[in-house]
């Protein structure tokens, strides 16, 4: 008896029940690709066509993958040794980056060599001439900062508009608070791994905290219950810090009038009550994660993804590059499009062959369940 091979089944399993190819654009179509398929089919196709191959074969893929976790044993190491290696280095960043924010504040005036930036004389011609075109749209954007201004006014606040990331946190009864925003810098952690992102603010009339923070706890370790998930470090807990609102300054909370009818008396009364509202602060108070995480609600694990998201991205992009994003040298915007139409055409795609992967699969595993009968020598 021969035992068809995965190849074999593959092919047959782009045929229809009367042996002719199927239709090209079909699911087979894709075989020869699989990246084509959405993570989930891809997996299921893959883990059907393992199990069709002959069994010492099957178990050499088992030893490779006891390889794999070797390696993941030692990467574990790896990434804690990055670890200590970014916080080596923040302790080089951090008297350049005080600099920094001794100009910003308005607290250092560079001079001289400071203010020559080859890049700029470079550009003259061609942004001058730019500017002519978008002349019509600046001057309603324009800024009255009076000539003696100090430092670089509202720089965060600009920042923080310019993310794509961030921007969406910021509502308009924010800016006035962000405006007194002096710096957000780094802290690493010396028990454990960890990093804290420290807000520093001028006073203002809104709450009397001088620095609001924001604890990121990171893991480099292997999951028992799924080994082959490990991607490096990554974030699973954040801390948030408790901010000490002046009364009826608390920008997370609105209060709303609503009229109340007596179910008895038919009187109408007007009551007030204190609801969340969308602001940039709520991030300092992030979802609760249970002891228990198989317990948390979807909504509250999508805000801790998004969550994790801006806080690695604040930490790895916007704060070392600042001025960068002040300046619209580095955008962020054009990738996150480009990755929205690649996940709708890939959603559509999905769609359309999903019944064809489970035809497909139903096909390998008859062919697996069902072999050939034996041809006579």
């Amino acid at each position: 008896m021969s035992e068809e091979s995965p190849e074999k089944m593959v092919a047959d399993a782009g045929q229809d029940s009367d042996g002719e190819p199927e239709e090209k654009g079909g699911f087979n179509s894709y075989m020869d690709s699989p990246a084509f398929l959405s993570g989930i089919m891809r997996r299921q196709v893959l883990q059907a066509m393992v199990k069709s191959l002959p069994d010492n074969v099957q178990k050499r893929i088992k030893a490779l993958k006891n390889l794999q976790l070797e390696v993941f044993d030692i990467e574990t190491k790896f990434y804690e040794e990055v670890y200590e290696l970014e916080k080596k280095y923040q302790a080089l960043y951090d008297p350049i980056l005080e600099k920094r924010r001794n100009i910003v504040n308005g607290s250092y005036e560079p001079s001289g060599a400071e203010v020559e930036f080859q890049s700029d004389h470079e550009e003259d011609d061609e942004l001058a001439e730019k500017m002519k075109e978008l002349s019509s749209d600046l001057k309603s954007t324009k800024h009255d900062y009076p000539a003696d201004v100090k430092g670089i006014p509202d720089f965060w606040l600009k920042i923080f508009r310019n993310v794509t990331l961030v921007s969406d946190m910021v509502q308009e009864h924010d800016e006035a608070v962000l405006k007194k925003l002096k710096d957000v810098c780094i802290k690493y952690s010396n028990d454990g791994m960890s990093y804290t992102l420290e807000f520093h603010f001028e006073p203002n009339e809104h709450f009397t905290n001088e620095v609001l923070t924001k604890q990121y706890f990171l893991k480099a370790t292997i999951d028992k219950e799924d080994p082959f998930s490990f991607e490096g470090t990554e974030i699973f807990k954040c801390v948030g810090c408790t901010i000490n609102w002046n009364k009826g300054m608390n920008l997370t909370v609105k209060t709303i009038r609503k009229k109340q009818k007596h179910k008895a008396r038919g009187a109408v009364r007007t009551i007030t009550k204190q609801v969340p509202n969308d602001s940039f602060f709520n991030f300092f108070t992030p979802p609760e994660i249970p002891e228990d995480d198989t317990k948390i609600d979807s909504e509250n694990e999508n805000l801790l993804a998004s969550d994790f998201e801006i806080g690695h991205f604040l930490r790895s992009r916007v704060i070392p590059k600042a001025v960068l994003y002040y300046t619209g040298d580095v955008v962020d915007d054009d990738d996150d499009d480009l990755e929205e139409e690649e996940e709708e055409d890939a959603e559509e795609e999905d769609d359309d062959l999903d019944g064809e992967c489970d035809k497909f699969i139903d096909k390998i595993n008859s062919k697996k369940e069902n072999p050939p009968e034996c041809k006579q020598q």
